[in-house]
């Protein structure tokens, strides 16, 4: 099956940076989007920032211009770029990958890493 394995997480101050990766493993076919999702204590998981496999990108409102996603289509991974870290930023942080396992018959991937923490101190 399918594998995503986040690393890159931690513990920063305020105004740090931090870069996590994520690398996607097993039967993939293809994969079309890419994206890192977070969730803090009490709140909803949300859409951090996404990438499609030809490199358009999309930021939610609160990070943009201090985070930057990429990937490496070659290696099916993907990279989230943090500068300017806040508190509120502190969640742990969840990869995400979505295409296909298999092109015939068709099976779609939608796969999950398990996660990992990111905490920002004031």
């Amino acid at each position: 099956q399918v594998r995503l394995v986040e690393s890159g997480g931690g513990l920063v101050q305020a105004g740090g940076s931090l870069r996590l990766s994520c690398a996607a493993s097993g039967r993939i076919f293809s994969i079309d989007a890419m994206g890192w999702y977070r969730q803090a204590p009490g709140k909803q998981r949300e859409l951090v920032a996404s990438i499609t496999s030809g490199g358009s990108t999309n930021y939610v409102n609160s990070v943009k211009g201090r985070f930057t996603i990429s990937r490496d289509n070659a290696k099916n991974m993907v990279y989230l770029q943090m500068n300017s870290l806040k508190p509120e930023d502190t969640a742990v942080y969840y990869c995400n990958s979505k295409g296909w396992i298999s092109a015939s018959p068709l099976n779609p991937l939608d796969a999950w890493g398990q996660g990992i923490l990111v905490t920002v101190s004031s």
